[in-house]
């Protein structure tokens, strides 16, 4: 299981965007288990505590391995459960199920899905919450604009 999370950019962002939430679904894997399957869903990352990209001002960088350094690098972050942590898989370790978990398509290739939102305020969530937590919270808000973009995992 892939555990080191990707590197990518979020740029164009908003005038007054303070924080990025994010998650990246599987919805091919829903004739294999049934189910939407959550990779990774973060929230509350401070547009401030990361990287600006030195040729663009409305651009910030997530790291390699953000999911795992992320406690460190950006502790006022909240990391959402995956699907491990259902009841279908019931993983009992955070480790496992409060991090990115990368994809292992066992059937065919899968299009991951890759959301990410800005807002100027942070989610009232908790450590931990659910991704239907975090869609019900960006929906009180009126954010229902995400950037997103379709990722290839390779059977």
């Amino acid at each position: 299981m892939a555990i080191m999370s990707f590197p990518f950019y979020v740029d164009q962002l908003k005038p007054g965007t303070q924080y990025l939430h994010w998650a990246l679904v599987d919805d091919d894997a829903i004739p294999v288990c049934g189910f939407q399957w959550i990779h990774w869903a973060v929230a509350n990352v401070p547009v401030d505590a990361l990287m600006f990209d030195m040729n663009d001002a409305q651009a910030v960088e997530i790291p390699e391995d953000f999911s795992r350094m992320m406690m460190s690098m950006v502790p006022e972050a909240l990391c959402g459960r995956n699907s491990t942590a259902g009841s279908m898989i019931g993983s009992d370790n955070p480790q496992v199920y409060m991090h990115y978990v990368g994809p292992q398509p066992p059937d065919a290739d899968h299009y991951y899905k890759l959301m990410v939102w800005e807002s100027e305020q942070p989610l009232e969530l908790g450590q931990g919450f659910w991704l239907n937590q975090m869609y019900h919270e960006l929906n009180k808000a009126q954010i229902n604009d995400p950037a997103w973009l379709y990722l290839v995992g390779r059977q």
